[in-house]
């Protein structure tokens, strides 16, 4: 928790390093790991998550935008840095001048890539990205072959590697995941029989590194995984994977009140009886959904304490348990383990009505970090 505000998300660096390191001995000897540290590291940070998947093992590095790979490239790392969507064309000098790979999809991003990297007299790195069914971005696959013939007549221009994204990789004996990755493989043979060199061949996300070692071809692509998060229930432990993130506040306030009495806005939740409130502060606006308003759990003193009331903006109540004493400025967890008792990632994302991606995500918007 930092010094101004009495909450706050912990990150074990150390839990990371050894998801990567979990995660690569999967792979089969010489296989590239790339970890994926978008989202300022899915709200771990992505400078400090970066730094240790570099020390479990990870050979390159994925972001989703150029904004998120300079601030990367400012803070001294050098290692291999993909741009996982195509970025716009006026970024293509400063790709070129801080030694980031951008993905391709389109032509005109292309010529602006190639045009850029021919003037400076070098050739600009890409990678190609193909659509085999997802129908977010790429070239289909079915032309991929024709697109990267024509992208090989382009000065400054080197395909380094062709890779695909899945779509349904996390559940099990899907016919769909299977129809993608051999699209994709087709795909890739027809771009060799047009003489060109397709280089890092990769498809594998989290699920597919974890559920399809069929799929691991030249590189997997890790992101939720090495935060210790599983992608979903099929992926379980199939790994060992420690959860990176906690989350936790001090007790700002505590006060008994009468029965019948409410708690927050609306007054939806009344006392059944006399009973203690606890006062913690954060909200809505750290990640807290306001959906979880009267379904969440939180631990204080390793005892599980039903949330009361709307979930505010700044502050949420805790109803707690006869026979539990809290006082002001005791540590209450969200997220994590408590005197041998624990709330998951998982836990709280289900009573949201979303997945552990966007709840630890959401918690790294405005809590400060600390890290061990």
């Amino acid at each position: 928790m930092g010094r101004d505000r009495a909450a706050g998300v912990e990150v074990d660096r150390g839990a990371i390093e050894h998801n990567v390191r979990s995660l690569k001995a999967l792979t089969r000897p010489g296989t590239l790991f790339m970890a994926v540290v978008k989202a300022d590291g899915y709200g771990h940070g992505a400078l400090e998550a970066a730094r240790a998947a570099l020390r479990g093992g990870a050979d390159r590095l994925g972001v989703a935008t150029v904004a998120e790979a300079i601030e990367l490239r400012d803070a001294g790392l050098s290692t291999p840095l993909h741009v996982l969507s195509e970025p716009p064309a006026e970024t293509a000098e400063t790709l070129i001048a801080r030694d980031i790979v951008p993905t391709v999809t389109t032509r005109e991003f292309a010529g602006a890539l190639g045009r850029a990297a021919a003037v400076r007299g070098v050739d600009a790195r890409y990678h190609l990205k193909i659509d085999t069914g997802m129908n977010r971005i790429g070239v289909r696959a079915e032309e991929a072959h024709l697109v990267a013939s024509a992208l090989h007549g382009f000065p400054g221009l080197r395909l380094e590697g062709v890779f695909t994204h899945f779509a349904t990789a996390d559940v099990p004996g899907d016919w769909d995941f299977d129809d993608q990755l051999r699209r994709f493989l087709e795909a890739v043979a027809r771009i060799r029989s047009e003489g060109v060199d397709p280089g890092i061949v990769h498809a594998c996300n989290s699920p597919a590194t974890m559920l399809h070692p069929e799929a691991y071809l030249d590189m997997v692509r890790c992101g939720i995984a090495i935060y210790g998060l599983p992608p979903s229930s099929a992926c379980e432990g199939v790994v060992d994977l420690r959860p990176a993130m906690r989350v936790a506040a001090r007790v700002s306030l505590v006060k008994r009140i009468g029965m019948g009495e409410g708690v927050s806005y609306g007054l939806t939740w009344r006392a059944a009886a006399p009973t203690t409130i606890a006062t913690l502060p954060l909200g809505y606006a750290d990640g807290v959904h306001r959906v979880l308003s009267g379904s969440m759990e939180v631990l204080l003193g390793g005892v599980r304490c039903p949330q009361a009331g709307r979930v505010c903006m700044d502050q949420f109540m805790v109803e707690v348990p006869r026979g539990v004493e809290v006082s002001l400025g005791d540590e209450a967890v969200l997220v994590g383990t408590q005197a041998g008792e624990t709330v998951t990632m998982e836990e709280l994302a289900e009573k949201a009505g979303t997945i552990n991606y966007e709840m630890a995500c959401a918690f790294g918007m405005r809590l400060p970090r600390s890290y061990r």
